[in-house]
């Protein structure tokens, strides 16, 4: 039982610290903030997407600080960090964002840089800031104003933003090297291939706009 509940604390212990990176004694405002913001989306229309859209940025955003590099062992020359392989979920996800808050789906990409600004560094929070704001309006006007169905507007958005954020986001945070540009478009739209597969097989067939 002592080791059990010694377990238990270290995990509660784990935990309060990685809400609170930067210092523990931040605990409660951090609290206070998730509650502000999860209470904000929800009044804006945003539900579990939105949750999970807003989640997201700032925890790619902090990733990129601690994941190590990968060299392939056959071409030493083409490291890449790991991360860039599943930054193409936030695009995605934030395509679903939109279905639940429309227009205002804007306002969560705020909310979400605002909070890397706290949990990554500062290079990487503004880098991630001029990356969404280029690279999220062209992927909100496609998915706002195209007329082809859900799946194809995942796919079509994520398409043509990915390049984008990723050029913007990778000079910014100064890990802009071929192998990681490449790799990070390759996750996002890879990411974004498999969800658009899912989501057309679950559309109707009847006369859909392709």
């Amino acid at each position: 039982m002592k080791s059990t509940a010694t377990e238990d604390f270290s995990f509660l212990q784990a935990l309060m610290e990685a809400i609170a990176y930067r210092s523990i004694d931040h605990l409660p405002m951090i609290l206070a903030g998730y509650l502000v913001t999860g209470s904000l989306l929800w009044f804006l229309g945003g539900r579990f997407w939105a949750m999970i859209y807003v989640a997201l940025i700032p925890f790619v955003n902090w990733s990129f600080g601690w994941a190590p590099n990968i060299t392939l062992p056959f071409a030493p020359e083409f490291g890449f960090n790991p991360v860039t392989i599943v930054t193409g979920l936030v695009l995605v996800v934030r395509d679903f964002t939109q279905q639940e808050m429309k227009h205002r789906v804007l306002i969560a990409m705020l909310i979400g840089v605002g909070w890397s600004f706290y949990y990554a560094s500062p290079e990487i929070a503004l880098a991630s800031a001029a990356a969404f704001a280029i690279a999220e309006l062209v992927d909100w006007a496609l998915f706002t104003f195209t007329k082809y169905r859900l799946s194809t507007r995942i796919m079509l958005s994520s398409a043509i933003a990915a390049p984008i954020d990723t050029t913007v986001f990778l000079i910014g945070a100064k890990f802009l090297t071929f192998p990681n540009w490449l790799m990070s478009i390759v996750g996002k739209l890879f990411g974004a291939a498999v969800v658009s597969a899912i989501v057309r097989s679950r559309e109707p067939t009847q006369n859909p706009t392709q």
